[in-house]
């Protein structure tokens, strides 16, 4: 599964936790289907404890304080996510799936041999990270491997207590509006809706875990940052993601840029004119607000502007 002599000392520590979680497997098949579902709260209730109170640190150091704690607790959680696999779905994750699946939750690349059911080794790190009820995305490379990896691993969630939401391409979705809550009673005789609940697309971001295409997901971004109301943004942060098929789609398809245009409205005479006027200004001109995005002039800019 990996090569190279650089990852051999990583691969063994990942092989230690794996034994961990292997310990763990008697104990989690021994447990009921409710005993197994509250397994999910009892894990968060504990990265509570963990993490204390972050009010005052930095974004950094707040984000380095959940990592710690879902450390801590990783082996059950990847335990509780075969259990209810084999429960579910009837696979069981193997040594090699575990190793790929904390290489993923460390933020590392893994390669996955054919036959090694890279889709199953994702459930690993997406549960434990959605714990932390900041939402995680599944970013992969269509709107089908979507639809297909979100219904065919939500038993797993489910079981567990976790909801997921579907993106699909927003021109098939009412402008945009729409996406899907996997939702498994319901029966639809068309594969794009089959076991999936049209619903706003702000609540399929709202779910524990979100799959959908690196465009959807990139334009809904753009079009949170257009908005004139907080209300309206649809995305409720970044916080966990995975990324299929990481080649195609951060080198790839990175080409291709993400871009949302419409037809300009008024006298375009006055963009050109404001542009040239713009150029001119000097920093004591403007202040300029990084967190909502905007500039204004000060009081010495304004008498630059009117001269």
């Amino acid at each position: 599964m990996f090569g190279g002599d650089p990852n051999k000392k990583t691969i063994a520590q990942y092989g230690g936790i794996a034994e961990q979680i292997n310990d763990l497997e008697p104990d989690f098949e021994a447990l009921t289907d409710d005993a197994l579902r509250a397994k999910t709260d009892e894990f968060r209730a504990r990265l509570g404890e963990l993490i204390g109170n972050v009010e005052g640190l930095e974004e950094k150091e707040q984000f380095q304080a959940g990592q710690d704690a879902l450390d801590e607790i990783l082996p059950e959680a990847f335990a509780a996510v075969r259990e209810a696999s084999k429960r579910t779905i009837g696979l069981r994750h193997y040594d090699v799936q575990l190793i790929g699946g904390i290489a993923l939750h460390k933020g590392s690349i893994a390669e996955m041999r054919t036959g090694e059911g890279k889709t199953l080794v994702a459930t690993l790190p997406i549960y434990l990270n959605a714990l932390l009820g900041k939402g995680v995305h599944l970013i992969t490379v269509n709107d089908y491997l979507a639809r297909r990896d979100a219904r065919w691993m939500a038993p797993i969630y489910n079981m567990l207590g976790l909801s997921v939401g579907v993106l699909q391409m927003a021109a098939a979705t009412e402008n945009g509006k729409k996406a899907f809550l996997v939702d498994l009673e319901r029966e639809s005789p068309h594969e794009d809706q089959h076991h999936l609940r049209m619903v706003d697309r702000r609540l399929a971001y709202e779910a524990d875990i979100t799959y959908g295409t690196n465009s959807e997901f990139g334009f809904d971004y753009l079009r949170d940052n257009m908005t004139m109301r907080l209300g309206d943004r649809v995305q409720r942060g970044h916080h966990f993601a995975i990324v299929d098929e990481v080649d195609n789609v951060l080198i790839d398809e990175a080409r291709t840029p993400l871009i949302i245009s419409g037809p300009a409205s008024g006298n375009l005479e006055w963009y050109g004119k404001m542009s040239q006027v713009v150029k001119q200004l000097k920093p004591e001109d403007y202040e300029i607000n990084e967190k909502d995005r905007n500039a204004s002039l000060t009081e010495t800019g304004l008498a630059h502007v009117e001269q």
